[in-house]
């Protein structure tokens, strides 16, 4: 019972380092397509591009040596951690599509005040959480073993 309590306190704790180097990420990405962008005049789909690029290659490099302590050959990582990112980003894309525009979420629209709440909204939120586990997941039995 106690290495069940082990097992599950170093989970959590690693989950909860995976989840910080995900918000990391996101503040790189958008600080990378904003001075793209706004400071370096690139066209916006291509700071977009470059911008998401940087994010994968930083939660590469902090999954690998923070989150999951790998020290497995970076080229076999790197590549089952991109199929794991496109994979998952795939699933991500299907629930907010399948609950966008098949379900009667499609139709659902909340306002208080100035904030609106639609059910792409909603949708984006239930495919962010989709991904966060199932990459999460991934990335432990798969990418980082």
């Amino acid at each position: 019972m106690n290495s069940n309590m082990t097992l599950s306190r170093n989970t959590i704790l690693q989950f909860a380092k995976y989840a910080c180097v995900g918000v990391l990420n996101t503040l790189v990405t958008l600080c990378v397509i904003y001075v793209c962008k706004a400071l370096l005049g690139v066209n916006p789909l291509l700071s977009n591009a470059i911008g998401y690029v940087c994010g994968v290659i930083n939660s590469f490099l902090w999954n690998k040596n923070w989150v999951f302590k790998s020290s497995g050959r970076y080229y076999k990582e790197a590549i089952r951690f991109l199929v794991g990112f496109f994979v998952c980003y795939g699933l991500q894309f299907l629930v907010v599509w399948l609950l966008s525009y098949k379900t009667p979420l499609k139709d659902f629209q909340y306002q208080i005040a100035a904030f609106t709440m639609s059910g792409y909204g909603i949708a984006t939120l239930i495919g962010n959480v989709v991904y966060t586990l199932i990459n999460y997941i991934y990335n432990k039995i798969v990418t980082f073993r």
